[in-house]
Protein backbone atom coordinates (compact mmCIF):
# COMPACT_ATOMS: atom_id res chain seq x y z
CA UNK A 1 0.00 0.00 0.00
CA UNK A 2 2.92 2.41 0.70
CA UNK A 3 4.28 2.06 -2.90
CA UNK A 4 0.83 2.52 -4.01
CA UNK A 5 0.79 5.89 -1.96
CA UNK A 6 4.00 6.74 -3.05
CA UNK A 7 2.68 6.46 -6.89
CA UNK A 8 -0.24 8.80 -6.00
CA UNK A 9 2.06 11.06 -4.70
CA UNK A 10 4.24 11.03 -7.92
CA UNK A 11 0.96 11.72 -10.07
CA UNK A 12 -0.11 14.46 -8.07
CA UNK A 13 3.05 16.26 -8.55
CA UNK A 14 3.25 15.72 -12.46
CA UNK A 15 -0.25 16.80 -12.18
CA UNK A 16 -1.71 13.38 -13.60
CA UNK A 17 -4.91 13.92 -11.23
CA UNK A 18 -7.20 11.60 -13.91
CA UNK A 19 -4.64 8.67 -13.27
CA UNK A 20 -4.89 9.06 -9.29
CA UNK A 21 -8.82 8.99 -9.54
CA UNK A 22 -9.07 5.66 -12.61
CA UNK A 23 -6.38 3.95 -10.37
CA UNK A 24 -8.33 4.86 -6.35
CA UNK A 25 -11.54 3.65 -7.92
CA UNK A 26 -10.52 0.51 -9.46
CA UNK A 27 -9.82 -0.24 -6.45
CA UNK A 28 -12.57 -2.33 -4.25
CA UNK A 29 -14.61 0.36 -2.08
CA UNK A 30 -13.29 -1.55 1.39
CA UNK A 31 -9.95 -0.65 0.47
CA UNK A 32 -10.74 2.97 0.85
CA UNK A 33 -9.54 4.60 3.82
CA UNK A 34 -9.13 7.92 5.30
CA UNK A 35 -5.88 8.62 2.77
CA UNK A 36 -7.27 7.01 -0.32
CA UNK A 37 -10.78 8.81 0.12
CA UNK A 38 -8.52 11.99 1.00
CA UNK A 39 -6.11 11.63 -1.97
CA UNK A 40 -8.83 10.82 -4.19
CA UNK A 41 -11.18 13.73 -2.91
CA UNK A 42 -7.71 16.43 -3.71
CA UNK A 43 -7.46 14.91 -6.96
CA UNK A 44 -10.80 15.48 -8.03
CA UNK A 45 -10.07 18.85 -6.67
CA UNK A 46 -6.91 19.57 -8.99
CA UNK A 47 -8.55 18.65 -11.59
CA UNK A 48 -11.42 20.67 -11.40
CA UNK A 49 -8.87 23.66 -11.80
CA UNK A 50 -8.58 22.61 -15.87
CA UNK A 51 -12.23 23.30 -16.29
CA UNK A 52 -14.36 26.39 -16.56
CA UNK A 53 -17.93 26.86 -14.74
CA UNK A 54 -20.26 25.20 -14.62
CA UNK A 55 -18.29 22.12 -15.68
CA UNK A 56 -16.35 21.99 -12.75
CA UNK A 57 -18.82 21.95 -10.38
CA UNK A 58 -19.79 18.08 -10.47
CA UNK A 59 -16.23 17.63 -9.38
CA UNK A 60 -15.60 19.84 -6.76
CA UNK A 61 -19.33 18.45 -5.35
CA UNK A 62 -17.57 14.62 -6.28
CA UNK A 63 -14.46 16.10 -3.94
CA UNK A 64 -16.86 16.65 -0.92
CA UNK A 65 -19.21 14.06 -1.57
CA UNK A 66 -16.13 12.29 -0.36
CA UNK A 67 -14.57 14.31 2.48
CA UNK A 68 -17.31 15.10 4.49
CA UNK A 69 -18.13 11.43 5.66
CA UNK A 70 -14.67 11.25 6.54
CA UNK A 71 -15.11 13.94 9.44
CA UNK A 72 -15.79 11.08 11.86
CA UNK A 73 -12.52 9.85 11.45
CA UNK A 74 -10.65 13.00 11.58
CA UNK A 75 -9.47 12.70 15.30
CA UNK A 76 -8.06 9.67 14.95
CA UNK A 77 -6.42 10.09 11.78
CA UNK A 78 -4.96 13.31 13.22
CA UNK A 79 -3.41 10.73 16.21
CA UNK A 80 -1.44 9.28 13.58
CA UNK A 81 -0.26 12.10 11.22
CA UNK A 82 -1.62 15.30 13.03
CA UNK A 83 -1.00 17.64 9.19
CA UNK A 84 -3.85 15.66 8.60
CA UNK A 85 -6.23 17.95 10.41
CA UNK A 86 -4.83 20.62 8.13
CA UNK A 87 -5.04 18.86 4.75
CA UNK A 88 -8.80 17.35 5.36
CA UNK A 89 -10.10 21.24 6.52
CA UNK A 90 -8.22 22.96 3.47
CA UNK A 91 -9.65 20.51 0.79
CA UNK A 92 -13.10 20.63 2.42
CA UNK A 93 -12.39 24.48 2.29
CA UNK A 94 -11.45 24.34 -1.20
CA UNK A 95 -14.47 22.84 -2.89
CA UNK A 96 -16.37 24.74 -1.20
CA UNK A 97 -14.42 27.96 -2.02
CA UNK A 98 -14.76 27.90 -5.72
CA UNK A 99 -18.19 26.21 -5.60
CA UNK A 100 -19.09 29.73 -4.54
CA UNK A 101 -19.50 29.30 -1.63
CA UNK A 102 -17.22 31.27 -0.02
CA UNK A 103 -19.05 31.51 3.71
CA UNK A 104 -19.33 27.46 4.18
CA UNK A 105 -15.50 27.67 3.48
CA UNK A 106 -14.24 29.99 5.82
CA UNK A 107 -14.50 28.04 8.71
CA UNK A 108 -12.95 25.43 7.14
CA UNK A 109 -9.98 27.25 6.16
CA UNK A 110 -9.75 28.56 9.53
CA UNK A 111 -9.48 25.12 10.97
CA UNK A 112 -6.68 24.42 8.96
CA UNK A 113 -5.11 27.30 9.76
CA UNK A 114 -5.11 26.21 13.46
CA UNK A 115 -3.40 23.24 12.73
CA UNK A 116 -0.94 24.69 10.75
CA UNK A 117 -0.52 28.08 12.19
CA UNK A 118 1.57 30.67 9.69
CA UNK A 119 0.64 28.85 6.58
CA UNK A 120 0.49 31.38 4.05
CA UNK A 121 -1.53 29.40 1.49
CA UNK A 122 -4.24 29.24 4.24
CA UNK A 123 -3.62 33.00 5.16
CA UNK A 124 -4.31 33.91 1.13
CA UNK A 125 -7.34 31.52 1.17
CA UNK A 126 -8.75 33.34 4.15
CA UNK A 127 -8.09 36.77 2.98
CA UNK A 128 -9.83 36.00 -0.45
CA UNK A 129 -13.04 34.49 1.25
CA UNK A 130 -13.00 37.31 2.96
CA UNK A 131 -12.74 39.61 0.28
CA UNK A 132 -15.18 37.62 -1.76
CA UNK A 133 -17.68 37.91 0.80
CA UNK A 134 -17.31 41.65 1.24
CA UNK A 135 -16.68 42.42 -2.83
CA UNK A 136 -18.58 39.60 -4.62
CA UNK A 137 -17.24 40.40 -8.16
CA UNK A 138 -15.11 37.10 -8.88
CA UNK A 139 -18.45 35.26 -9.72
CA UNK A 140 -20.46 35.14 -12.81
CA UNK A 141 -22.99 37.48 -12.52
CA UNK A 142 -26.64 36.12 -12.43
CA UNK A 143 -27.31 38.13 -15.66
CA UNK A 144 -24.41 36.26 -17.92
CA UNK A 145 -25.43 32.76 -16.35
CA UNK A 146 -29.13 33.39 -17.09
CA UNK A 147 -28.00 34.03 -20.63
CA UNK A 148 -26.22 30.95 -21.08
CA UNK A 149 -28.88 28.65 -19.44
CA UNK A 150 -31.82 29.82 -22.01
CA UNK A 151 -29.25 29.10 -24.65
CA UNK A 152 -28.86 25.48 -22.66
CA UNK A 153 -32.74 25.41 -22.95
CA UNK A 154 -33.24 26.48 -26.09
CA UNK A 155 -30.41 23.83 -27.92
CA UNK A 156 -32.06 20.96 -25.86
CA UNK A 157 -35.40 21.82 -25.41
CA UNK A 158 -35.95 19.40 -28.19
CA UNK A 159 -34.88 16.72 -26.33
CA UNK A 160 -37.20 17.19 -23.66
CA UNK A 161 -40.21 17.17 -25.76
CA UNK A 162 -39.81 14.28 -26.59
CA UNK A 163 -39.45 12.60 -23.32
CA UNK A 164 -41.86 13.91 -22.52
CA UNK A 165 -43.86 12.55 -25.44
CA UNK A 166 -43.29 9.24 -24.52
CA UNK A 167 -46.42 7.19 -23.58
CA UNK A 168 -45.02 5.87 -20.46
CA UNK A 169 -43.45 8.86 -18.55
CA UNK A 170 -42.75 6.92 -15.84
CA UNK A 171 -40.25 4.86 -17.08
CA UNK A 172 -38.59 7.69 -18.52
CA UNK A 173 -39.13 10.21 -15.37
CA UNK A 174 -36.02 10.14 -13.72
CA UNK A 175 -33.85 10.98 -17.34
CA UNK A 176 -36.51 13.52 -18.31
CA UNK A 177 -35.74 15.39 -14.98
CA UNK A 178 -31.62 15.13 -15.36
CA UNK A 179 -31.50 16.53 -18.21
CA UNK A 180 -33.73 19.47 -17.12
CA UNK A 181 -31.64 19.92 -14.84
CA UNK A 182 -28.68 19.81 -16.88
CA UNK A 183 -30.20 22.27 -19.33
CA UNK A 184 -30.83 25.04 -16.41
CA UNK A 185 -27.66 24.20 -14.49
CA UNK A 186 -26.11 27.19 -16.32
CA UNK A 187 -28.16 29.66 -14.94
CA UNK A 188 -28.83 27.66 -11.37
CA UNK A 189 -27.03 25.66 -8.84
CA UNK A 190 -29.92 24.01 -7.97
CA UNK A 191 -33.46 24.81 -8.48
CA UNK A 192 -36.76 23.13 -7.99
CA UNK A 193 -39.20 22.71 -11.41
CA UNK A 194 -42.06 20.76 -13.01
CA UNK A 195 -42.45 20.23 -16.41
CA UNK A 196 -46.11 19.55 -18.31
CA UNK A 197 -48.30 19.75 -21.09
CA UNK A 198 -51.25 22.22 -20.64
CA UNK A 199 -53.01 20.18 -24.15
CA UNK A 200 -51.52 22.87 -26.26
CA UNK A 201 -47.90 23.79 -25.08
CA UNK A 202 -45.27 22.48 -22.91
CA UNK A 203 -44.76 23.83 -19.50
CA UNK A 204 -41.50 24.67 -17.35
CA UNK A 205 -42.83 25.46 -14.10
CA UNK A 206 -40.12 26.95 -12.07
CA UNK A 207 -41.00 26.39 -8.34
CA UNK A 208 -39.82 29.08 -5.68
CA UNK A 209 -40.48 26.55 -2.84
CA UNK A 210 -42.17 29.35 -0.93
CA UNK A 211 -38.65 31.72 -1.18
CA UNK A 212 -39.54 35.00 -1.14
CA UNK A 213 -35.72 35.40 -2.27
CA UNK A 214 -35.73 33.01 -4.96
CA UNK A 215 -38.77 34.20 -6.36
CA UNK A 216 -36.78 37.34 -7.35
CA UNK A 217 -34.53 35.42 -9.58
CA UNK A 218 -37.39 33.01 -11.20
CA UNK A 219 -38.73 36.45 -12.26
CA UNK A 220 -35.91 37.59 -13.27
CA UNK A 221 -35.18 34.50 -14.84
CA UNK A 222 -38.53 33.91 -16.78
CA UNK A 223 -38.42 37.48 -18.29
CA UNK A 224 -35.62 36.99 -20.35
CA UNK A 225 -37.22 33.80 -22.25
CA UNK A 226 -35.83 33.66 -25.92
CA UNK A 227 -38.76 34.54 -27.73
CA UNK A 228 -38.64 31.70 -29.73
CA UNK A 229 -39.10 28.74 -27.68
CA UNK A 230 -42.99 30.60 -26.74
CA UNK A 231 -43.77 28.95 -29.86
CA UNK A 232 -43.91 25.68 -27.72
CA UNK A 233 -43.73 26.19 -24.08
CA UNK A 234 -45.73 27.83 -21.35
CA UNK A 235 -42.59 29.62 -19.41
CA UNK A 236 -44.41 29.85 -15.32
CA UNK A 237 -43.30 30.69 -11.88
CA UNK A 238 -45.07 28.99 -9.16
CA UNK A 239 -47.93 26.43 -9.39
CA UNK A 240 -51.20 28.15 -10.79
CA UNK A 241 -54.52 27.92 -9.60
CA UNK A 242 -56.34 24.50 -9.99
CA UNK A 243 -59.66 23.49 -10.26
CA UNK A 244 -60.99 20.02 -9.10
CA UNK A 245 -57.60 19.29 -7.28
CA UNK A 246 -57.24 16.66 -4.44
CA UNK A 247 -54.70 14.35 -2.61
CA UNK A 248 -55.13 10.51 -2.48
CA UNK A 249 -54.12 9.42 1.05
CA UNK A 250 -55.21 6.67 3.28
CA UNK A 251 -57.96 5.30 1.18
CA UNK A 252 -59.90 8.70 1.09
CA UNK A 253 -59.34 11.78 -1.16
CA UNK A 254 -58.75 14.95 0.49
CA UNK A 255 -59.28 18.21 -1.45
CA UNK A 256 -59.43 22.39 -0.86
CA UNK A 257 -63.62 21.71 0.02
CA UNK A 258 -62.86 19.21 3.08
CA UNK A 259 -60.51 22.21 4.42
CA UNK A 260 -62.57 25.04 6.54
CA UNK A 261 -60.61 28.39 6.69
CA UNK A 262 -60.88 31.00 9.19
CA UNK A 263 -59.58 34.31 8.00
CA UNK A 264 -59.08 37.59 8.41
CA UNK A 265 -57.52 40.63 6.68
CA UNK A 266 -54.09 41.87 8.34
CA UNK A 267 -52.12 45.48 7.27
CA UNK A 268 -50.73 45.75 3.39
CA UNK A 269 -53.81 43.60 1.96
CA UNK A 270 -52.21 40.42 3.48
CA UNK A 271 -54.18 37.68 5.10
CA UNK A 272 -54.12 35.75 8.16
CA UNK A 273 -55.85 31.90 8.01
CA UNK A 274 -56.43 29.27 10.26
CA UNK A 275 -57.52 25.87 9.45
CA UNK A 276 -58.85 23.14 10.12
CA UNK A 277 -59.62 19.60 8.43
CA UNK A 278 -61.09 16.57 9.75
CA UNK A 279 -59.93 13.87 7.98
CA UNK A 280 -56.60 15.25 8.78
CA UNK A 281 -57.08 15.48 12.44
CA UNK A 282 -55.60 11.98 13.04
CA UNK A 283 -52.51 12.40 11.10
CA UNK A 284 -51.90 15.64 12.69
CA UNK A 285 -51.34 13.91 16.28
CA UNK A 286 -48.95 11.53 14.91
CA UNK A 287 -47.30 14.05 12.08
CA UNK A 288 -47.69 17.57 12.25
CA UNK A 289 -45.60 18.86 10.01
CA UNK A 290 -47.03 16.68 6.94
CA UNK A 291 -49.75 17.74 7.60
CA UNK A 292 -48.56 21.32 7.21
CA UNK A 293 -47.30 20.14 3.97
CA UNK A 294 -50.16 18.81 2.99
CA UNK A 295 -52.00 22.20 3.81
CA UNK A 296 -49.55 24.04 1.51
CA UNK A 297 -50.09 22.20 -1.31
CA UNK A 298 -53.58 22.50 -1.21
CA UNK A 299 -53.29 26.36 -0.57
CA UNK A 300 -51.19 26.73 -3.43
CA UNK A 301 -54.02 25.05 -5.55
CA UNK A 302 -56.80 27.12 -4.15
CA UNK A 303 -54.82 30.50 -4.43
CA UNK A 304 -52.06 29.87 -6.78
CA UNK A 305 -48.49 29.30 -5.48
CA UNK A 306 -47.47 33.11 -5.90
CA UNK A 307 -50.76 34.47 -4.44
CA UNK A 308 -50.26 32.34 -1.58
CA UNK A 309 -46.84 33.55 -1.48
CA UNK A 310 -47.87 37.55 -1.49
CA UNK A 311 -50.63 37.48 0.49
CA UNK A 312 -50.60 35.14 3.49
CA UNK A 313 -48.75 36.30 6.42
CA UNK A 314 -49.84 33.90 8.81
CA UNK A 315 -50.95 30.23 8.93
CA UNK A 316 -52.03 28.29 11.90
CA UNK A 317 -53.92 24.80 11.56
CA UNK A 318 -56.34 23.76 14.36
CA UNK A 319 -56.34 20.45 16.10
CA UNK A 320 -61.08 21.54 16.27
CA UNK A 321 -62.90 24.04 14.95
CA UNK A 322 -63.86 27.45 16.83
CA UNK A 323 -67.13 29.17 16.99
CA UNK A 324 -67.45 31.95 13.98
CA UNK A 325 -68.31 31.51 10.59
CA UNK A 326 -65.66 30.19 8.01
CA UNK A 327 -65.51 28.93 4.72
CA UNK A 328 -63.68 26.20 2.68
CA UNK A 329 -60.41 26.37 1.47
CA UNK A 330 -62.05 26.41 -2.44
CA UNK A 331 -63.61 29.60 -1.34
CA UNK A 332 -60.57 31.74 -0.26
CA UNK A 333 -59.49 32.68 -3.86
CA UNK A 334 -63.41 34.60 -3.93
CA UNK A 335 -62.20 36.40 -0.46
CA UNK A 336 -59.22 37.70 -1.28
CA UNK A 337 -60.76 38.70 -4.51
CA UNK A 338 -63.61 40.55 -2.52
CA UNK A 339 -62.39 41.41 0.79
CA UNK A 340 -58.62 41.98 0.55
CA UNK A 341 -56.99 42.88 -2.72
CA UNK A 342 -59.97 43.84 -5.22
CA UNK A 343 -57.65 45.81 -7.70
CA UNK A 344 -54.49 43.35 -7.28
CA UNK A 345 -56.21 40.20 -7.10
CA UNK A 346 -56.27 39.80 -11.18
CA UNK A 347 -52.44 39.83 -11.45
CA UNK A 348 -51.81 38.08 -7.61
CA UNK A 349 -50.08 35.32 -9.58
CA UNK A 350 -47.79 37.43 -11.98
CA UNK A 351 -44.51 37.11 -11.20
CA UNK A 352 -43.22 40.58 -11.86
CA UNK A 353 -45.26 41.26 -8.94
CA UNK A 354 -42.86 39.97 -6.71
CA UNK A 355 -41.72 43.33 -5.64
CA UNK A 356 -44.76 45.31 -5.11
CA UNK A 357 -45.90 44.44 -2.27
CA UNK A 358 -44.01 46.42 0.55
CA UNK A 359 -43.60 45.61 4.58
CA UNK A 360 -43.32 48.81 6.30
CA UNK A 361 -40.96 47.81 9.50
CA UNK A 362 -39.66 50.43 12.79
CA UNK A 363 -36.90 50.11 14.61
CA UNK A 364 -35.34 51.51 17.81
CA UNK A 365 -32.37 52.97 17.55
CA UNK A 366 -29.20 52.16 19.02
CA UNK A 367 -27.64 53.92 22.13
CA UNK A 368 -24.31 53.24 21.69
CA UNK A 369 -21.19 54.84 20.41
CA UNK A 370 -19.91 51.87 18.41
CA UNK A 371 -23.29 50.61 16.81
CA UNK A 372 -23.47 48.08 13.98
CA UNK A 373 -24.71 48.88 10.43
CA UNK A 374 -28.75 49.43 10.30
CA UNK A 375 -28.59 49.55 13.98
CA UNK A 376 -29.77 53.02 13.65
CA UNK A 377 -32.68 52.55 11.19
CA UNK A 378 -35.41 53.52 12.85
CA UNK A 379 -38.32 53.20 10.02
CA UNK A 380 -37.98 51.65 6.38
CA UNK A 381 -39.69 49.63 3.86
CA UNK A 382 -39.20 46.13 2.54
CA UNK A 383 -40.77 44.03 -0.27
CA UNK A 384 -38.01 41.31 1.04
CA UNK A 385 -37.95 40.39 4.46
CA UNK A 386 -35.86 36.99 4.18
CA UNK A 387 -33.14 39.14 3.52
CA UNK A 388 -33.71 41.75 5.80
CA UNK A 389 -34.19 39.90 8.37
CA UNK A 390 -31.50 37.24 7.51
CA UNK A 391 -29.23 39.89 8.25
CA UNK A 392 -29.81 41.33 11.13
CA UNK A 393 -30.27 37.86 12.31
CA UNK A 394 -26.54 37.28 11.06
CA UNK A 395 -27.80 33.67 8.86
CA UNK A 396 -26.45 33.88 5.77
CA UNK A 397 -28.84 31.45 4.17
CA UNK A 398 -30.82 32.84 1.67
CA UNK A 399 -27.71 35.27 0.59
CA UNK A 400 -25.73 31.90 0.32
CA UNK A 401 -28.27 30.66 -1.72
CA UNK A 402 -28.33 33.76 -4.19
CA UNK A 403 -24.33 33.80 -3.97
CA UNK A 404 -24.25 30.38 -5.55
CA UNK A 405 -25.98 31.83 -8.71
CA UNK A 406 -23.85 35.32 -9.25
CA UNK A 407 -27.04 37.01 -7.17
CA UNK A 408 -26.19 39.78 -4.99
CA UNK A 409 -28.24 41.10 -2.27
CA UNK A 410 -27.39 44.15 -0.75
CA UNK A 411 -27.43 47.74 -0.02
CA UNK A 412 -26.22 51.50 -0.26
CA UNK A 413 -25.60 53.47 2.55
CA UNK A 414 -24.68 57.18 3.14
CA UNK A 415 -24.84 59.95 6.31
CA UNK A 416 -27.44 62.21 6.29
CA UNK A 417 -25.97 65.05 7.63
CA UNK A 418 -26.97 68.48 6.26
CA UNK A 419 -29.90 66.37 4.73
CA UNK A 420 -33.35 68.07 5.95
CA UNK A 421 -35.94 65.67 7.06
CA UNK A 422 -38.48 66.02 4.64
CA UNK A 423 -36.26 65.10 1.96
CA UNK A 424 -34.84 61.71 2.96
CA UNK A 425 -37.33 59.92 1.03
CA UNK A 426 -37.02 61.75 -1.94
CA UNK A 427 -33.54 61.96 -1.94
CA UNK A 428 -33.15 58.19 -1.69
CA UNK A 429 -36.01 58.15 -4.63
CA UNK A 430 -33.58 60.33 -6.50
CA UNK A 431 -30.83 58.22 -6.06
CA UNK A 432 -32.80 54.86 -6.89
CA UNK A 433 -34.08 56.08 -10.14
CA UNK A 434 -30.59 58.12 -11.47
CA UNK A 435 -29.02 54.47 -10.72
CA UNK A 436 -31.73 52.27 -12.30
CA UNK A 437 -31.39 54.72 -15.68
CA UNK A 438 -27.44 54.27 -15.96
CA UNK A 439 -27.58 50.84 -15.16
CA UNK A 440 -29.86 50.23 -18.32
CA UNK A 441 -32.30 47.35 -17.71
CA UNK A 442 -31.56 44.09 -16.42
CA UNK A 443 -29.14 44.84 -13.86
CA UNK A 444 -30.37 45.57 -10.15
CA UNK A 445 -33.73 45.52 -8.63
CA UNK A 446 -34.42 47.64 -5.95
CA UNK A 447 -36.33 46.49 -3.03
CA UNK A 448 -36.53 49.19 -0.29
CA UNK A 449 -34.70 51.09 1.98
CA UNK A 450 -34.57 52.65 5.53
CA UNK A 451 -34.24 55.85 7.61
CA UNK A 452 -31.53 55.91 10.58
CA UNK A 453 -30.73 58.20 12.86
CA UNK A 454 -27.42 58.72 10.91
CA UNK A 455 -27.33 57.29 7.58
CA UNK A 456 -29.81 56.61 4.73
CA UNK A 457 -29.92 52.79 3.04
CA UNK A 458 -30.66 51.93 0.03
CA UNK A 459 -31.71 48.56 -0.44
CA UNK A 460 -30.87 46.17 -3.68
CA UNK A 461 -30.58 43.11 -5.62
CA UNK A 462 -27.71 43.15 -8.19
CA UNK A 463 -27.58 40.90 -11.63
CA UNK A 464 -24.64 41.98 -12.27
CA UNK A 465 -23.01 43.93 -9.03
CA UNK A 466 -19.60 45.27 -10.85
CA UNK A 467 -22.29 47.53 -13.69
CA UNK A 468 -24.20 48.47 -10.66
CA UNK A 469 -21.15 49.57 -8.56
CA UNK A 470 -19.79 51.38 -11.47
CA UNK A 471 -23.20 52.83 -12.30
CA UNK A 472 -23.52 54.12 -8.25
CA UNK A 473 -20.06 55.48 -8.04
CA UNK A 474 -20.80 58.22 -11.15
CA UNK A 475 -24.44 58.96 -9.15
CA UNK A 476 -23.12 59.31 -6.08
CA UNK A 477 -20.49 61.53 -7.25
CA UNK A 478 -23.25 64.36 -7.91
CA UNK A 479 -25.21 63.17 -4.77
CA UNK A 480 -25.62 65.71 -2.18
CA UNK A 481 -24.14 63.43 0.84
CA UNK A 482 -20.60 63.54 1.81
CA UNK A 483 -19.52 59.84 1.68
CA UNK A 484 -21.44 56.88 0.20
CA UNK A 485 -20.72 53.16 0.69
CA UNK A 486 -21.50 49.28 -0.38
CA UNK A 487 -22.29 46.11 1.95
CA UNK A 488 -23.50 43.17 1.03
CA UNK A 489 -26.84 41.73 3.16
CA UNK A 490 -24.24 39.35 5.11
CA UNK A 491 -23.61 40.96 8.37
CA UNK A 492 -20.01 39.65 9.37
CA UNK A 493 -18.20 41.65 6.89
CA UNK A 494 -16.32 45.66 5.68
CA UNK A 495 -18.42 47.56 3.71
CA UNK A 496 -17.24 49.00 0.55
CA UNK A 497 -16.70 53.05 -0.07
CA UNK A 498 -17.78 54.27 -3.03
CA UNK A 499 -17.19 57.99 -2.23
CA UNK A 500 -14.95 59.53 0.01
CA UNK A 501 -15.45 62.21 2.76
CA UNK A 502 -13.49 64.67 0.80
CA UNK A 503 -12.58 66.17 4.14
CA UNK A 504 -10.62 63.18 5.26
Amino acid sequence: MNDFLNQLEQWNEEDKYQEIIDAVEALPREKWDFTLTSALARAYNNLAMDLMPPEDRPLYQRALELLLPLEDQLEEAAKQDPDVAHTWNFRVAYAHFYLGQESQALPYFEKALEARPGDEDTLEMIDRCNRNLALPLNMKPFRGRAEEGWSAFLEGEKELRALMDQEDREAVGEKLVARCTELLSPAFADVAFELGHNGEKYELILVPEGDRTRLFQLAYFQKRVPKELLDKWNILVGRTRSSGFGLRMNGQDITPEDVQVWAEKTPDNGLGLRLYCEKLAPLWREDQNQVYNIIYILLDQALGELAAMRYVDYLDILDAPVEGEGITLDRLADFVATEVDPEGWPRANDPELAGERYTAYEGKPSEKEDWPLRADVYVGVTCCVPLLKGYLQGDDYYIDRLHRDGVVPGFFYYPLDGIDKKDILDLRDQLEQAITARCGEGIVTFIGGATGTELGYLDFIAWDLRVLLDAAVEVFAGAPVQWAAFHTFRFNVSGIGLKQDKEE
